[in-house]
């Protein structure tokens, strides 16, 4: 049976949340800001952001 889905659960766990891409931090921010560059992360100081999957991949 596929678990349902709610929407606040949903825009909480994935809306504006970003992975670093070298340290694996998480970071919640706006998406303009991650475009432009403006963001870095806490732990590594990198740039290089992306965003968090919803789906698992196995």
């Amino acid at each position: 049976m596929p678990k349902q889905r709610f929407e606040e659960a949903e825009s909480r766990l994935f809306d504006r949340v970003f992975i670093c891409m070298k340290c694996g931090a998480k970071i919640r921010t706006d998406n303009l800001k991650v475009r432009d560059g403006k963001v870095k992360c806490r732990k590594c100081k990198s740039k290089q952001l992306r965003k968090k999957h919803k789906d698992h991949k196995a």
